[in-house]
């Protein structure tokens, strides 16, 4: 039994990096040379068995000789993006900036993010798609500044059984994380807390998800079922 368990995950491990490559395939021609790409979270190699989805599209886009940078949100309020996204990209030795999730508009506005990638949770059938806290405001500020915002995700992360991301249960978590960190406080005592971990972006707002099937445009639920027929 352990032999077959062992094969298992092994199969598993190597099934997840061969969809994430493929992803990173079709994502790739997406991206032009010398593109400023911003992210959100972390949807790199750590996320997964390796290589990445969002990331995974930068890293395949970047070995076939594209010039890209990154700006790495901080990813409030657990830093995902700070100690995670941005030591991975500089692992990578991808040019990385890191920036405050509230610096997201003034940046577009200036000029310096030419598309938006990010990772996916869940993603339901009509392809409103949960991601993590502040991505919704990204998919707001894109189409606002006529940003391509597009999202990498595995057909796994597609739950065809919630028919809109209404129906996609959002984590509140701790209140610590929003009042202070690594044990320094910096909020009142006792004030209220709101912290959920996902917000849910419209399909609408989505100018292409990406997946290890080809690339869907404009996604919505007569397209989100025609890849998994193909």
């Amino acid at each position: 039994m352990a032999d077959a368990l062992e094969q298992e995950a092994i199969a598993i491990f190597d099934e997840d990096i061969a969809v994430n490559q493929a992803m990173g395939r079709a994502g790739a021609t997406l991206l032009p040379d010398n593109a400023c790409i911003m992210t959100h979270c972390n949807a790199g190699a750590l996320a997964t068995a390796g290589h990445g989805t969002a990331l995974g599209v930068i890293r395949t886009a970047r070995d076939e000789g594209k010039r890209l940078s990154v700006i790495a949100n901080e990813t409030r309020p657990f830093l995902q993006g700070a100690r995670l996204t941005a030591w991975e990209l500089m692992e990578e030795h991808i040019p990385v900036t890191l920036a405050t999730d509230s610096m997201a508009g003034y940046l577009m506005s200036e000029g310096k993010v030419d598309l938006v990638i990010v990772g996916a949770d869940r993603i339901a059938a009509n392809g409103d798609t949960a991601n993590k806290i502040g991505t919704y405001t990204l998919a707001v500020l894109a189409r606002h500044h006529g940003i391509p915002f597009y999202v990498a995700a595995p057909l796994s992360t597609i739950d065809l059984d919630t028919p809109t991301g209404r129906g996609i249960p959002i984590e509140q978590r701790a209140s610590d994380e929003v009042t202070g960190y690594a044990g320094i406080r910096w909020a009142p005592l006792d004030i209220p807390v709101f912290n959920p971990a996902f917000d849910v972006t419209p399909a609408g707002l989505i100018t292409a998800l990406i997946t290890e099937r080809g690339v869907l445009n404009q996604p919505d639920e007569t397209g989100i079922c025609r890849l998994f027929t193909t």
